[in-house]
């Protein structure tokens, strides 16, 4: 019967309504008669119109009133506002023909009684279906809504509780609250618990998804609450702000899982207008890699701010183009006239660096360009020292031929006693920077150089996380390299807006060292995606687990830690989490000599050679591995090995 009614299309349920008014009123007049004369009354035949009145007059009121438009299964609490008006109006209208028409008089409590049941029964008729349909959509073959709890029981939670009810998607059954004054009530039909009971309520309630519905919340609070629920099997989701609900960016479908964002986030700091200002509002800035993780978000975050041009530099065509089609689809929602110069070109040539910043008259660069990805530049040292070394070094040098009045190098926490290339050539392109500033404070012109460093920032390229969410897709193992090895993490948007800020500080020649925060063991990070994903770890204590983490030792130049300053010499800045690091450094000659050889080591093809020159730049480079350039060890296998190769058949016999 209740499957029938669904079915309907929507005039049918219109007309069923209109029907059962007309049957509905009438019989809540009856009712009042009886009760107001204590026995069962029987109209007589002159006073059967008063009856046939009640739906002549309720009738086109409850058309008017728009009581027959609205969706029943949609409605709301505050809809059935409207049902009082509409059944008051009736009642009051009714009353008065009564009283001008009517050839006998009707007692008035009769007529209060009447608009009771009137109400009960109008309101009750469509509270009943809306309940009806509600449960029966749950009802139907194939559909298995998971039972969720809400965690929040402000208006937040109290709204994501009436939309999941209208939805098919879940099935709201507790809020849980921190909020003691709450607990043990029933808001929105849901009981509310404590986050103490949470263990009682999963198994109570069958719940096998936790919301939390706390929007307006800080980072940090929203992270312990994460790391509270972590350890039940439930899959832990996100409402997003309700600003963007509001506005109907997001929906409901939208819910997201938990980001690592949500996880290692902290709570942001305002930034100073004045510091993006300084480098970036009216200038023409250039951004090299402008198409890699940190590059593009550096670019998303300039054009906020009004700069005059900015020029997009990145040797990768087709990351060229999605930057630039993005940007421009901001700027065009924005109603914005930024001028976008996307430039295909390798930070290696000089020439055309320069030409490109004569050209375009560019004020600011921020160098976000390099090979970041520690083992495949441990099997590729010469490109990593062209690209991070040399690279750095010939864009730096062109800034200066064509007056660029402040250059950014992006560098990373692996440069302090590195124990890889990686690291390695990214420390020599500081000391390029360095050894440059104190050339230019001398012959008094030139930019500001200076360098930020930071370490890993979530959802970069190569960053462990997405890797860490693709293996719990495919049912594990998870893989960390060490059990003991730690990472610093900042979000993208973060370290990008540090970045604009730091770069407007620098006097020149200065290294800027962000506050990461505390650093995080990889496979406690591991378990904490594996349980939140709703998941349990397999291990030694838990066999029948889901997902298995598995040690896969350190790979070529991996440390165990990274640190983020080489001395104690540190100092902070105007800005809470930008602190100003005194480096040692190398002179211009020395080093310009040292650049030299490298080049030749290269043109000879040396690996040796090259990593005793970059043991000798870099103070504390320690090289973990053995030489590990693929090339290298191909040309250097052992000669007789070489002559059974040249000895095989050139055929199968």
């Amino acid at each position: 019967m209740i499957a029938t009614l669904a079915k309907l299309s929507r005039n049918a349920k219109r007309m069923l309504m209109v029907g059962s008014d007309i049957i509905l009123l009438p019989l809540a007049l009856w009712v009042a008669f009886s009760l107001r004369l204590g026995e069962i009354f029987i109209p007589g035949v002159l006073q059967i119109w008063i009856f046939i009145l009640a739906p002549v007059v309720g009738i086109p009121v409850f058309i008017k009133m728009g009581l027959y438009r609205a969706i029943i299964h949609y409605m709301e609490f505050r809809a059935f506002g409207t049902v009082f008006k509409a059944v008051s109006l009736t009642i009051l209208l009714w009353s008065i023909i009564l009283l001008l028409a009517a050839p006998y008089s009707v007692p008035r409590s009769s007529i209060v009684i009447f608009w009771l049941l009137a109400l009960l029964a109008v309101a009750g008729s469509r509270l009943t279906i809306r309940w009806l349909l509600g449960g029966e959509e749950r009802k139907q073959p194939g559909i298995q809504c998971p039972r969720i709890a809400i965690y929040g029981a402000g208006d937040a939670g109290i709204q994501l509780a009436l939309a999941l009810k209208h939805g098919k998607e879940f099935i709201p059954v507790a809020f849980i609250d921190d909020n003691i004054e709450l607990h043990g009530h029933e808001i929105a039909d849901l009981h509310v618990y404590s986050s103490e009971s949470i263990e009682d309520v999963l198994k109570k309630e069958s719940i096998s998804q936790i919301l939390i519905a706390i929007p307006s919340s800080s980072n940090s609070v929203r992270r312990s609450i994460i790391h509270m629920l972590e350890p039940y099997p439930v899959d832990v989701r996100i409402l997003p702000g309700l600003s963007q609900l509001a506005k109907g960016t997001i929906n409901i479908e939208q819910i997201r899982n938990v980001g690592i964002e949500d996880l290692l986030g902290r709570d942001s700091v305002s930034p100073m207008p004045e510091l993006f200002e300084a480098c970036i509002s009216g200038k023409v800035v250039m951004v090299t890699g402008a198409g890699g993780s940190i590059g593009s978000e550096l670019c998303r975050q300039i054009i906020q701010h009004q700069p005059k041009r900015i020029v997009l530099f990145e040797r990768n065509e087709f990351a060229l183009y999605k930057i630039e089609q993005e940007l421009n689809q901001s700027i065009k929602e924005r109603d914005n006239d930024l001028e976008i110069i996307p430039i295909l070109g390798s930070v290696h040539h000089r020439h055309r660096v320069e030409k490109v910043c004569s050209m375009f008259a560019v004020q600011t660069i921020y160098h976000a360009a390099a090979y970041k990805h520690v083992p495949l530049v441990e099997f590729n040292p010469f490109e990593a020292i062209h690209n991070n070394c040399f690279g750095t070094l010939h864009i730096a040098e062109a800034a200066i031929a064509a007056g660029v009045e402040t250059f950014v190098l992006i560098s990373t926490d692996k440069a302090v006693r590195p124990t890889n290339v990686m690291g390695a050539s990214k420390r020599l392109a500081e000391l390029v920077l360095q050894a440059l500033s104190v050339k230019i404070r001398d012959d008094g012109v030139g930019p500001r150089f200076c360098m930020v460093r930071f370490g890993n920032v979530l959802g970069s390229s190569g960053s462990v996380v997405p890797l860490f969410m693709e293996q719990i897709r495919q049912d594990g193992p998870v893989t960390v390299t060490h059990a003991d090895i730690t990472r610093y993490f900042m979000t993208i948007p973060e370290a990008a807006q540090l970045v604009l800020q730091a770069g407007a500080m620098g006097e020149g020649g200065d290294v800027f060292v962000l506050d990461m925060g505390e650093p995080v063991r990889i496979i406690d990070l591991a378990r904490q995606m594996i349980h939140l994903s709703g998941l349990s770890v397999k291990d030694d204590g838990n066999q029948d687990g889901d997902i298995e983490i598995k040690t896969t030792g350190l790979r070529p130049g991996e440390k165990l830690y990274e640190e983020l300053l080489i001395g104690d010499d540190v100092e902070g800045t105007s800005h809470p989490l930008i602190m100003r690091a005194n480096e040692e450094m190398i002179n211009w000659i020395d080093l310009h000599l040292i650049l030299n050889q490298m080049m030749e080591a290269s043109q000879k093809f040396d690996v040796k050679q090259l990593r005793e020159l970059l043991q000798d730049a870099v103070k504390g480079y320690q090289p973990q591995s053995e030489l590990q350039d693929l090339t290298w060890a191909h040309k250097n296998e052992e000669s007789t090995d070489l002559a059974k190769i040249t000895k095989l058949p050139l055929s199968s016999p």
